[in-house]
């Protein structure tokens, strides 16, 4: 009887063993089952994942295509409408300047009718007396100066002013004050010529010495003491006035002073003005920051002036595009970049020689942005700094310095007795 019982307990025992075992195997498939579905999600989410970042390349890819070949069309655009800009500026320098050429003639008609043969001469301008206030003056040895001795000579003044590059309204002006202040004047008769052109230096020199000009030197070393650094000064004016020769020429002038500069090569409109930026800072062991064509030339001086910010340069010298002051987008431009930069000086530069367009230019850039001070350049060019004349009768901005040349070192500062004797030897 007890081996049947160990038989049933035996065949019941390797019943629950088969059962446990059935269970054991069944929940290790189930557990392989899942671990199988999760690597099989695990490998579909990196496929998927794999997916996304090759689509996301794919686009990158296209963006930066997309952008390079908008950044060639904007720079081809932007040489067109340089082209374009230059085009224009051309014609209208020539259609001034034969303005200019115009009134000079007509001035030189008047001195005709009236029978003037020499301009003024070495030594001053000569008052012509009739023979009977000669006689009279011979005789009480004191003379009182007429509208009528000073008609002729004031005809040959004004010659010399126009061809001095002064615009012929000033000429006029500066004509009739010398004629205002000597008529009714009581002089001795051997001093008629002394009087008169001491009254002609007066009324020069009355508007010469307006406006006094800012040393570059003087404010960089105040502001060095105080840490107000750098300064920034941003140049603007006409196309083909100079104004990325002249940036070199500050340049050397401030680094032989001791200071330190960077360029900002603004100009991102006009073809090769980059490269021309860059030739000079070489040259002068400066350095540039600079963009590509078309991009917004006051990003280009935002990155000078962090750049000088983060070197501890001295000055952040900012060349921009060349601009007609006739052309109002090219002005709102301008604007931006003053928003931008908030630059400490703000200089127009521009040609001596260009007659009463100077004075046109001066006008209409310091009611767009406000100027501090005026380069006149290319004075080697048979000018006579006339121009200076023109703008100080009208304007309160103050002339900084006279170029002439592509050396370095020609560069001087304003000096009103210089344009004087230009103007009467």
């Amino acid at each position: 009887m007890f081996d049947g019982l160990r038989k049933k307990f035996s065949s019941f025992v390797n019943s629950l063993s088969k059962k446990e075992e059935s269970k054991d195997r069944e929940v290790r498939e189930e557990e392989t089952k899942k671990e199988e579905e999760v690597r099989e999600e695990e490998t579909k989410k990196e496929e998927e994942k794999e997916e996304e970042t090759e689509g996301q390349r794919a686009e990158e890819e296209q963006e930066e295509a997309e952008k390079t070949q908008k950044a060639g069309e904007q720079e081809t655009e932007g040489k067109e409408q340089a082209e374009e800009s230059r085009r224009e500026e051309n014609a209208a320098k020539e259609e001034e300047r034969s303005e200019h050429e115009e009134k000079v003639e007509k001035v030189g008609e008047e001195k005709r009718e009236h029978g003037g043969e020499k301009h003024a001469a070495a030594g001053g301008i000569k008052v012509k007396l009739s023979v009977g206030k000669k006689i009279r003056g011979a005789l009480l040895r004191k003379i009182r100066i007429e509208d009528k001795d000073l008609e002729s000579m004031l005809d040959d003044f004004k010659i010399t002013l126009v061809e001095s590059d002064v615009s012929y309204e000033v000429a006029e002006r500066i004509a009739n004050e010398i004629r205002n202040k000597a008529v009714g004047k009581e002089v001795d008769i051997g001093s008629v010529n002394k009087e008169v052109n001491e009254i002609l230096r007066g009324v020069l020199e009355d508007v010469l010495n307006k406006g006094e000009g800012v040393d570059l030197v003087k404010l960089l070393e105040k502001r060095k003491l105080s840490g107000e650094l750098p300064v920034k000064i941003l140049f603007l004016g006409p196309n083909g006035a100079g104004k990325t020769t002249t940036i070199g020429k500050i340049g050397n002038m401030l680094v032989k002073s001791g200071f330190s500069c960077v360029f900002s090569a603004s100009d991102t409109f006009r073809a090769a003005a980059i490269e021309q930026t860059a030739y000079h800072g070489s040259k002068l062991g400066i350095h540039v920051i600079k963009g590509n064509y078309g991009a917004d030339p006051a990003s280009v001086a935002f990155d000078a002036i962090a750049y000088a910010k983060a070197h501890g340069i001295d000055a952040v010298l900012i060349d921009t595009a060349g601009r007609q002051e006739t052309n109002r987008s090219l002005l709102e431009e301008m604007k931006k970049i003053v928003r931008v930069a908030k630059p400490d000086l703000k200089i127009f530069v521009g040609e001596s020689i260009a007659g009463n367009a100077l004075l046109d230019q001066v006008r209409e850039f310091n009611n767009a942005i406000g100027l501090d001070g005026i380069i006149l350049t290319k004075l080697d060019c048979d000018a006579k700094g006339g121009g200076t004349l023109s703008i100080l009768s009208e304007t309160s901005i103050p002339i900084l310095f006279f170029t002439a040349g592509e050396d370095y070192s020609n560069i001087v500062r304003y000096d009103p007795k210089m344009i004087i004797e230009n103007i009467i030897p």
